[in-house]
C-alpha cells in the first residue's frame, strides 16, 4: 500500500487550477490508454469551485468530455430538484455548462425506498461495466468536520461493511438516509483524490493523519488505494497541523 500524497497550495485558486491541471493528465492518460475516463463526483460545497473551474473557458477543452463517464460517490436522500441533491448541483455547475450527454451520466435515482435506490445504482454501475471488475479511474473525495467522507459517518453500521459496494445508511444526527458508496469499492480506485480547503478542516485533516488509529471515529481513514494512489489536495489553511 502506498502512502498518500500531499500537495499543499497557498490559497484556494491555487489548489483548484492545480487540482484541475492533474484532472486533465490523468483523464488524457486514461482515455488514450481505455478510450474512456470513469469519474466519480463529490457532493457537497467544496467541489463546486472545481466543476465551475473544469467548465470554464480556461479548462473545457483540455478533455474530451464525450468520454468521460460520471458518476457519483454517495447522494442525500431527496429528490434529484431539491437543492440539496448532489446531482443536481453537478448538472448546474459542470454537466450543462459542458453539455455532456445523458448517457454519460450515472446519478443516484432517489425516488425508490433507500435500499432500494442503492440497489439500483449497483445495477447500474454493473451494466456500465459489463461484467470487468469495478474499477473507477477516479474518485474524489471531500472531508467533513466530523472526519467523515462520502457518507461514511462516524459510528455508522457501513463503516464495517465487507461486501456490499453501495449501500443505504441512516444518518443519525442528519434524521436522514444517504445512499454511498462504501470503502471497499471507493479503495479499488485507480485514483483517489481528497481536495479539502479552509481553516474549519484543520482539526478534521489532523485527525486523518494522526496516531490515533479509529475508523469508528474518524471514518476517512478507512480510505486507502488498493493499487492506486491517495492524493490529497489541501491548502494550508487545512494543511495547518500538518506543518
Amino acid at each position: 500500500m502506498k502512502d498518500p500524497i500531499l500537495s499543499v497550495l497557498p490559497s484556494v485558486e491555487e489548489l483548484l487550477n492545480s487540482l484541475a491541471n492533474f484532472l486533465v493528465d490523468i483523464a488524457n492518460k486514461t482515455i488514450r490508454e481505455k478510450g474512456e475516463f470513469t469519474f466519480v463526483l463529490s457532493g457537497g460545497n467544496s467541489p463546486k469551485k472545481l466543476y465551475k473551474l473544469l467548465a470554464s473557458s480556461a479548462y473545457r477543452n483540455k478533455i474530451d468530455w464525450t468520454k468521460v463517464f460520471f458518476f457519483f460517490g454517495d447522494e442525500r436522500y431527496v429528490p434529484f430538484d431539491d437543492p440539496e441533491n448532489n446531482a443536481l448541483m453537478a448538472k448546474e455547475t459542470l454537466f450543462d455548462p459542458l453539455q455532456i450527454p445523458k448517457l454519460n451520466v450515472f446519478s443516484i435515482n432517489t425516488s425508490f425506498l433507500p435500499e432500494k435506490s442503492a440497489q439500483n445504482y449497483l445495477d447500474m454501475l454493473d451494466l456500465h461495466f459489463q461484467g470487468k471488475p469495478m474499477q473507477f479511474d477516479l474518485i474524489l473525495l471531500g472531508l467533513g468536520d466530523n472526519v467523515h467522507t462520502a457518507s461514511l459517518f462516524p459510528y455508522t453500521a457501513v463503516l464495517s461493511e465487507e461486501k456490499a459496494l453501495v449501500k443505504a445508511v441512516f444518518i443519525n444526527e442528519l434524521n436522514a438516509y444517504r445512499i454511498t458508496f462504501t470503502a471497499p469499492l471507493i479503495n479499488k480506485a485507480n485514483n483517489i483524490v481528497f481536495l479539502v480547503y479552509g481553516k474549519d478542516k484543520a482539526e478534521a485533516v489532523k485527525h486523518v493523519f494522526g496516531e490515533v488509529h479509529d475508523i469508528e471515529k474518524y471514518p476517512a481513514q478507512l480510505i486507502h488505494s488498493n493499487r492506486g494512489t491517495v492524493h490529497w489536495f489541501l491548502d494550508e489553511k487545512a494543511a495547518f497541523f500538518l506543518h
